[in-house]
């Protein structure tokens, strides 16, 4: 597997804004080191962008403890579960399917290993790449619930685009040119 500093050289100069915008929201911002990098690593695990998740976690590793790390991936994994059933739920816009259980079993949300606010943080990044409006909406509000302002939580989603167009710009560069 590639390291991140080397997924990154393998961009050109058609994609080099994602390497710059990757460092950038990775470096900086009002999120805690753990935070940014535990949004980056869920959403590269959400994406299934398998190398990329592996360069991050080695990249962040003096930022993700090892409960970031499990956080991370448990989130992408509810995460992928929740936002078929609830933007289903949501675009069907049917009051029958909003009175019938979930029957989806979360306890892992409301026992983090780490905090339920990096847990929703991850678990927000998860739901802009998936454009779940319930999920967007409900992990808005146990952020803002958690003391986070619309920056921190305006943030995460910030670092979960960049992910998935890194992933999409190293896939793109790996691909034959077409002719």
């Amino acid at each position: 597997m590639r390291s991140l500093d080397e997924l990154k050289s393998a961009l050109t100069d058609d994609t080099k804004d994602l390497r710059l915008n990757l460092g950038n929201v990775l470096d900086n911002g009002d999120l805690k080191p753990e935070e940014r990098w535990a949004v980056a690593l869920a959403s590269a695990y959400f994406l299934r962008a398998g190398e990329l998740a592996e360069a991050l976690a080695a990249a962040g590793s003096g930022h993700l403890s090892t409960a970031a790390i499990a956080d991370a991936k448990a989130a992408a994994a509810i995460m992928g579960m929740n936002t078929v059933y609830y933007r289903f739920r949501h675009m069907i816009g049917k009051e029958s399917y909003s009175q019938k259980p979930a029957g989806l079993r979360m306890a892992r949300m409301a026992r983090p290993a780490t905090t339920k606010a990096l847990f929703e943080l991850a678990s927000m990044g998860c739901a802009a790449l998936a454009g779940c409006e319930m999920c967007l909406k409900a992990h808005e509000q146990s952020l803002l619930a958690e003391g986070y302002n619309e920056d921190r939580v305006h943030q995460a989603v910030r670092i979960a685009a960049v992910v998935q167009g890194f992933a999409i710009a190293v896939d793109a560069e790996a691909a034959p040119a077409a002719v």
